[in-house]
Parts: C-alpha cells; structure tokens; sequence
C-alpha cells in the first residue's frame, strides 16, 4: 500500500517497483519529475519503508528560500552569526538526524551551498552558521528536481561532482499525460476526499467529462488535477460531478479539424479527421480509437447530445 499514489498503470508501477527495492537501503535517492506528478509522496514512501520510518521526516524547499539564507536553514547557526541571530538555531540537518531529509528543487541551491551539501554528503559533517565545531549526523538524503541536472552542469549552474553524489539511485515520476490510465482512479480518489471534506456524497460522473478528464494534457499534473477535482466538488449539488470545458482550456490551443467541421463529415473531411486523431493521439498519449471518436464526434456535432445523458457509476 502506498498512501496517497493512486494509480495501476505500467509506469506507475515501475516507481512503485523503485521505491520499494530502495527504501530499505540508505542510499540517497534523487527523484526527477515535473512541477505536480508527486515527488514529494515518493520521498515520503521511501521513508516510510525505510529503517528510519519512526524517526523525522525533514523536508525543505530549496526554491522557497532567500538566497542568502539557504545555508542557515539547512546547517544551522549560532548566537550572533549574523544580524538578528539572537539564539542558536538548529538547521534541517540537525533535526532530521536518524531519519530522511528531503531536499525539493536541489538544482536550485546555490554554488557555496552546493559545496557544503557535498560535503555532508561524502562524511556526513557540517558546521552551524558562525560556528566551528564540526557536527556529524546520520539522515538520508533524499532530492528532488524538476530541471534537467545535465544542462544545468554544462551551464556551469550545478555542480558535476554534487550531482554524481545526489544520482545514486535515480527515480523518474512520470508525468500525468503518460499516464492516462490513471485517470479514473485518481478522480474517484480526490472526489471521494473531497466530497468527504465538505459533507457531500458524490457517486457519479458525466462520461463527457471523464473524456475532457483523459484528452486534455494536464500541464500542472496531478497537482492540477486535484485543484480542478476539488472546484468541481465544491460546485457539484447533486452526485454526478462534471467539469466545465473552460477550465481545461490549454493557454494557446491549435485549430482542429474537429473544431471546424460541422454536421456529417465528406470523404476529405473523414480524411482530415483521422488525420487529427493521430495527431491529438501522439500528444495527448490516448488511444487512437478514443482520439478518433472523440475528434469525429465533435465534428459531427454529437458529442454534448451524447453526453447530456451518459454518466459512469464508480461508487457501489
């Protein structure tokens, strides 16, 4: 059981697969992904199967923090270290000692900090701002990224020796329009906690919808998809939950085929259809004979006659 990774496709169950055969170790992981697939739950996975699971779980965005500041968040500082340090403060290090640090956009900390953490990393010491007795701790690290580390070394922004340290055992979180499949089970999932949140009990929703659901390409994720689920649920005042098209609108979308044809298709429009459907197949990562249908059927003005009646019942 992995809490709160809700899915059954093929490439889901590769990072599932992953976590599981490296929890048990205490290798530094680092976990690669866009912004929204959930690196964050695979960190906490890891943890949780770990030999540390009863110990803290530190976790630090690197992006969220001032520049200047980075260091003293991470390592600590003593009394007087600088301006306005009135007391000793420990760093995330410190109180994660025992157990997992996770370290969210890595690739953003930075050069001077980057020295430090290495150093943490190959003997696991480090100094408090101000200070200079050598502290040692036992945590595993745990990093994650969205950037593409490779381009961020040849740009001379990250360091090549850090990142050998950081990508002992890499994990990639696939994105949401890859795994399509997992869909259905994620909007059961979120309407379920969400209806559960606001005293609703929503069973059902518009096959019209499930279909916006599984065609758009989902740029923020599953963070995205959480957000439009819990609107829904919000606006939803019977059981059956349904989107408005709007809200999954892509900010620059291409004219389709599908959008200029109207009533029955000829021969050259039946052409340029499938012609479309390939296209928003490749791009959308759905089946062709769903992309198909859904693109022939909108040309042909059915889609929302069809819809206003089709719904699918998820919750016996």
């Amino acid at each position: 059981m992995f809490e709160e990774i809700v899915g059954s496709s093929e490439k889901l169950r590769r990072v599932l697969v992953l976590v599981a055969k490296v929890a048990p170790t205490d290798s530094t992981v680092l976990i690669t992904g866009e912004t929204g697939t959930g690196k964050e739950l695979v960190a906490r996975a890891i943890h949780k199967r770990s030999r540390r699971a009863a110990r803290a779980f530190v976790s630090l965005n690197c992006a969220s923090i001032p520049l200047s500041l980075v260091a003293a968040e991470l390592f600590g500082y003593e009394k007087g270290a600088f301006t306005g340090a009135t007391h000793r403060r420990l760093g995330r290090f410190e109180l994660a000692d025992g157990g997992t640090i996770f370290l969210d956009e890595v690739g953003e900390l930075p050069p001077e900090t980057q020295i430090t953490l290495l150093r943490v990393l190959q003997e696991r010491t480090f100094e408090r701002v101000g200070g200079s007795h050598s502290i040692t701790v036992n945590v595993r690290v745990v990093a994650a990224t969205n950037r593409d580390f490779r381009a961020a070394v040849e740009a001379g922004k990250f360091r090549q020796d850090l990142l050998y340290r950081l990508n002992v055992f890499p994990i990639h979180v696939p994105p949401l329009r890859e795994r399509v499949d997992d869909i259905p089970l994620l909007l059961e999932y979120l309407t379920e906690r969400f209806a559960s949140k606001v005293g609703k009990r929503i069973g059902r929703i518009k096959k019209r919808t499930m279909g916006l659901f599984q065609a758009y390409d989902w740029p923020g994720n599953v963070r995205e998809l959480q957000n439009v689920v819990e609107r829904a649920v919000i606006l939803c005042d019977g059981e059956t939950v349904e989107v408005d098209e709007a809200w999954l609108q892509r900010e620059s979308p291409k004219p389709t085929v599908a959008a200029r044809g109207l009533g029955r298709p000829n021969e050259n429009q039946e052409k340029e259809i499938i012609e479309c459907a390939l296209t928003e197949c490749q791009g959308l990562a759905m089946p062709f004979n769903y992309a198909l249908q859904f693109t022939s059927a909108r040309a042909a003005g059915r889609l929302e006659q069809e819809d206003q009646t089709g719904e699918v019942l998820w919750i016996s």
